[in-house]
């Protein structure tokens, strides 16, 4: 990589974001500022990575001039340590090199879904929901309820998440799939284990630059929300349902009791699903991978599998496992997913698998 260039565009960058009619372009300004955010973190990694070796440099002319054993021993151990720091440096500038590379999205769309399994696959579905938001509250992304739709005991029939943040996209890009749990359900009487399972599948939010839709295309309906909890808003029609008249999707929100909140979160969800929809019908790869990632949430078709009983979790696909789930279920994703990483990283050509 031609560090000279980085250093120019991220002066360019300066330049840009120092325009005073940027500010009423805020999706402009935002791409500006996350770049420019990525730009300073490679360039502050090389210059660290150039100071390292600049010392250890220093060192080694220092062992070949110094006579005294003791001071010799001193500039050894240090050029060892040096020289542990910059095998560090660099493999994290790779990293940072490696996400600068990809146009990943800033935001994604996390879907839910309750799969085989009746009312324990809804519960479960609720879980991984939970365990999700409480990820990216841990990370310092925000998160916003599109859609969820809850059954009479507190389960999942289907939700949409929004997940925004830097590497959001990143680090759950491999989290789609069929998730299955084997445990003993609350209302199980005979202590039976039993297997359920629920899907998610992963969208980029789209941006106004890039998809938006035309308002004639709309339908707009307001209705009351439904489900547990709806009754106190019921009267109040805060329930939003957007119907995209040419292609026939439709997109019902109600999880805020404000009417304008759900109308946007439904336009937020409309328009990312119409987006993937066209890239899908463009490229027939990609629209193999998204059918992968839904599957048609049978059992046999997993990704992973939350085992209680064994207090294990394994991701099939690079044959891993973890012990202590009730930890991770609150959140605490990082070993899967940097394990998924390291995967991604050491099995380029093998990538694929981790999508399908």
């Amino acid at each position: 990589m031609n560090f000279e260039e980085l250093k120019k565009e991220y002066q360019t960058l300066l330049l840009e974001l120092q325009d005073p009619e940027l500010i009423s372009d805020y999706q402009r300004f935002d791409e500006l500022s996350k770049r420019k955010t990525k730009l300073e973190k490679i360039l502050t990694k090389q210059e660290e990575l150039e100071h390292l070796k600049a010392q250890i440099m220093e060192n080694q002319e220092m062992l070949g001039a110094e006579d005294q054993p003791e001071l010799l021993s001193l500039a050894e151990a240090e050029t060892k340590t040096l020289q542990e720091k910059l095998t560090v440096a660099k493999k994290e500038l790779e990293n940072l090199i490696s996400k600068g590379q990809k146009d990943l999205p800033s935001a994604l769309i996390m879907e839910f879904r309750a799969g085989a399994g009746g009312d324990e696959a809804a519960l479960f579905a609720a879980d991984l929901l939970s365990m999700y938001q409480r990820y990216a509250v841990n990370n310092g992304w925000t998160t916003t309820l599109l859609e969820e739709d809850r059954t009479d005991i507190g389960g999942i029939k289907n939700a949409s998440l929004e997940i925004d943040g830097e590497d959001a996209f990143l680090h759950l890009q491999y989290e789609s799939g069929v998730h299955r749990v084997q445990r003993i359900p609350e209302t199980e009487k005979a202590g039976r284990i039993h297997t359920s399972t629920a899907t998610i599948a992963l969208i980029p939010k789209a941006t106004k630059t890039q998809f938006q839709i035309n308002p004639a295309d709309l339908k707009m309906e307001f209705t009351g929300s439904s489900g547990p909890g709806g009754q106190n808003v019921n009267k109040r029609q805060t329930a939003v349902r957007l119907i995209h008249i040419p292609s026939g999707l439709t997109v019902l929100s109600q999880s805020s009791r404000s009417q304008l909140k759900n109308k946007e979160a439904a336009l937020s969800l409309l328009e990312s699903r119409l987006m993937a929809q066209k890239e899908e019908k463009d490229d027939k790869e990609a629209a193999g991978q998204r059918k992968a990632q839904i599957g048609w949430a049978k059992r046999v078709e997993k990704i992973r599998t939350y085992n209680y009983p064994q207090d294990r979790i394994t991701d099939h696909r690079i044959e891993q496992s973890w012990h202590g789930i009730e930890k991770i279920m609150e959140g605490n994703l990082d070993p899967i997913v940097q394990a998924l990483l390291d995967y991604q990283q050491s099995h380029p050509k093998l990538s694929l698998v981790l999508q399908n």
